[in-house]
């Protein structure tokens, strides 16, 4: 056995190989040339540094098989070009200390050599001091021959000054990221995008781009233009007639006397620097955010700076829309690190909160000078395509009233025989029931400044469709939850437990009470009223219960919540695992937990998208979320926090233990909604107090609605969350009494 055991070979650890070159080069080119739009940025970049004023583009089924750039710049020498494609062959470095100067867009010679490693690559190319152009073709970064792939010298050849880059079969020779960019018309809209975002930069450059089978250009600009002008050509009029511009320098700052103490936090060795902005005012509106940040003319992304310019307007501009904003910043090149990215989309740079918190002080300075505003209505989401509530149904006073008021319910309350005129011969006072939702709710009680802006304004958070006035009957019909078809075991097994495990007084008190008024929003606590008697109930536990039973119901043909634009799961994940301090306790870090946690959801993403309706995305996003009640919008600050707790709370490895556990998971989140902040009302804000509005609503005319035709509550609910605190009857004893 021993002997067995030391011949197995899985026992035996691989050598390490050094790696063919070819791989290594395929391998890195790989990190620099993601799709044709990363390839154009990277010859775009080359051309601007070769001083080009004219940059024509033409491309081919979305740059995969032809990208082509010509520019006028100062061309390459003849000389040069048996290394061109050479990685780490670059005119812009000769030593370490040249890269804390460097000034041009390209540095590490690596763009060419990564093209002709998974491409066709061909240069032509012309100096002013030449006579005769020169072409020269590439593969795996060795000069060859274009017909017969060998080895060869550049050829001599016609052509203008300056140099013609063609790029033809992109990712020939590797066909997963072929597969992987097959949407030719998106791969074209990144080109114009990467192309509109340099020419609004280089107004005195030249732009067009056209497709090879196209005689006009897509995108064409002057060569002498300034950057107002240039939005206003390639964003269109809207933006421009919108612009605002600033600029906001370290010397400026330090001059302004408005400043109290923020001059003196940015440290004297920050050098000096200087930015060019250019934004809209309050009166433009965009469903997504074009943010163009170039530092030191290289364009980058920084979401950081992004968050907080769109925290600039998040005051100003309702929910869902989004500013436009033009950022160009110059800083000593000794205090930015350019080498922190293989294609130089990032760049760190010293006192970046700082110089971020002045650029967004003087955007809001500028906002607030100009003085412009505008009226919006509030919505409770930030998602845009997501359906409200549907407008209020009015009810007929017979659907109102049946009998002594107290509405019937089709099933529960069929055996139920009420007392007939005839059998009562005399109703006493402490009999009579007030059930007529005509009548005044608890809310209604208390005095309001001005009772028609009660009745005239919408349901709080929730745009179009109003709002019944307080103390005005109650006109909303919930729409009917069909139950699904379902051949699952399972599930039929969890719908028959929910029956057995009813509690009828319970649910008879349940499908025929009228709701009072919410007592407590801290503690959760309604009235709700049954015959003679008055209840205090606990309505997130019944929340709980009801969504859960819903889920059941509605199992494998759920409405969708739509969630636009769809949130990363990482990102949510890894907010939530942030905030539960439980993580700390664990042997697995923060990162591996979030990853642990995603792994689980992405391998069961297909039962969730068909079952629960729980879209989420290959990439990772989530696309939409199952919709319980039609009225009811759960809140999606707790969102994370759901995701967070399907990994570890869901019995995985059982059908019916997933099912249940599940949808237990999915209830808890939705109760949350009928959960209310611990401020009080009077430190609470505007938007907190709509919020809070929008919350109450939907408690009243969307929760316990439901709970009259749905719910089926179990005896555990008697215990602490159903409570009889009030008899007609008994109150007449000791008034008779007194």
């Amino acid at each position: 056995m021993s002997q067995e055991k030391e011949q197995d070979p899985s026992q035996t650890p691989k050598p390490i190989r050094r790696l063919e070159e070819s791989l290594i080069n395929r391998i890195a080119a790989g990190e620099i040339i993601h799709r044709p739009a990363s390839a154009l940025k990277e010859l775009i970049e080359n051309s601007l540094d070769a001083r080009s004023t004219s940059i024509r583009i033409t491309v081919k089924d979305g740059g995969m098989k032809l990208l082509q750039i010509q520019d006028n710049g100062c061309g390459i020498r003849k000389d040069d070009l048996p290394i061109l494609a050479e990685r780490f062959t670059t005119s812009k470095l000769s030593t370490f200390d040249d890269l804390s100067r460097i000034t041009t867009y390209g540095f590490r010679g690596e763009a060419l050599a990564s093209m002709s490693h998974v491409a066709h690559l061909s240069v032509i190319t012309k100096t002013k001091q030449e006579t005769i152009a020169w072409k020269a073709a590439y593969i795996d970064g060795i000069l060859v021959d274009p017909r017969t792939r060998q080895r060869s010298d550049v050829k001599a050849c016609a052509g203008n000054d300056g140099t013609t880059i063609i790029i033809e079969d992109l990712f020939y020779n590797t066909p997963t990221r072929l597969q992987a960019l097959r949407n030719t018309s998106e791969e074209y809209s990144r080109i114009l995008d990467v192309i509109t975002k340099y020419a609004i930069h280089n107004p005195k450059v030249s732009f067009s781009c056209k497709k090879s089978t196209s005689a006009s250009p897509d995108i064409a600009t002057p060569a002498s233009m300034t950057v107002p002008q240039a939005i206003r050509l390639l964003y269109g009029h809207s933006i421009a007639t919108q612009l605002l511009q600033d600029n906001v320098s370290s010397e400026t700052q330090k001059e302004d006397e408005d400043e109290e103490a923020v001059d003196d936090d940015l440290p004297t060795n920050a050098g000096t620097w200087s930015t060019e902005l250019h934004f809209t005012n309050p009166n433009y509106q965009a469903k997504k955010m074009v943010f163009l940040l170039f530092i030191n003319h290289r364009l980058v992304e920084s979401q950081r700076m992004k968050r907080s310019l769109e925290a600039v307007y998040h005051a100003i501009l309702p929910k869902g829309s989004f500013p436009f904003v033009y950022v160009s910043l110059e800083v000593d090149p000794r205090c930015v690190d350019v080498n922190v990215h293989p294609t130089k989309r990032e760049v760190h740079f010293l006192n970046e909160e700082e110089i971020t918190e002045r650029i967004a002080d003087a955007m809001q300075q500028k906002l607030a000078v100009q003085g412009q505003s505008r009226t919006f209505e509030y919505q409770t989401l930030l998602t845009s395509n997501v359906a409200g509530p549907s407008i209020l149904r009015k009810r007929s006073r017979k659907e109102e009233e049946d009998g002594n008021g107290e509405r019937q319910s089709g099933s529960e309350g069929a055996g139920m025989s009420s007392e007939t005129a005839q059998e009562q011969k005399k109703t006493y006072s402490y009999h009579k029931v007030r059930t007529s939702q005509k009548d005044r709710t608890l809310d209604s009680m208390f005095p309001v400044r001005n009772p028609t802006q009660v009745q005239d304004e919408p349901a709080p958070g929730k745009g179009k469709g109003k709002a019944p006035a307080e103390g005005a009957p109650t006109t909303t019909k919930s729409r009917e939850v069909k139950e699904s078809e379902c051949l699952l075991t399972s599930v039929k097994s969890l719908r028959q437990n929910v029956i057995k495990g009813k509690h009828r007084q319970l649910t008879e008190i349940l499908q025929k009470h009228t709701f009072v008024g919410i007592v407590d929003t801290h503690k959760c606590l309604s009235l709700i009223q049954y015959s003679t008697n008055l209840y205090l109930v606990n309505h997130s536990s019944l929340a709980e219960e009801l969504f859960y039973q819903l889920g059941l119901r509605q199992f494998g043909d759920f409405r969708r919540l739509k969630l636009e634009p769809a949130p990363p799961l990482k990102n949510l994940l890894e907010i939530a695992v942030e905030a539960e301090d439980s993580t700390k306790d664990s042997n697995l870090s923060k990162a591996q937990i979030v990853e642990k946690i995603a792994n689980v959801l992405l391998t069961h993403r297909e039962m969730l998208a068909e079952y629960f309706s729980l879209d989420i995305s290959e990439s990772g996003h989530i696309q939409s979320l199952p919709l319980l009640l039609r009225d009811y919008i759960p809140s999606l600050d707790f969102l994370p926090m759901l995701l967070m707790r399907l990994g570890p709370q869901v019995d995985w490895t059982s059908e019916m233990e997933c099912f249940d556990t599940f949808l237990r998971e999915l209830a808890y989140f939705y109760s949350l909604g009928a959960m209310f902040s611990q401020s009080s009302e009077s430190e609470m804000s505007k938007e907190e107090g709509l919020h809070d509005k929008a919350d109450r609503w939907q408690i009243q005319h969307a929760l316990f609605p439901a709970m009259r035709h749905y719910l089926l509550p179990p005896k555990s609910l008697l215990d602490q969350d159903v409570v009889q605190v009030a008899s007609l009857h008994d109150l007449y004893k000791v008034f008779e009494r007194c």
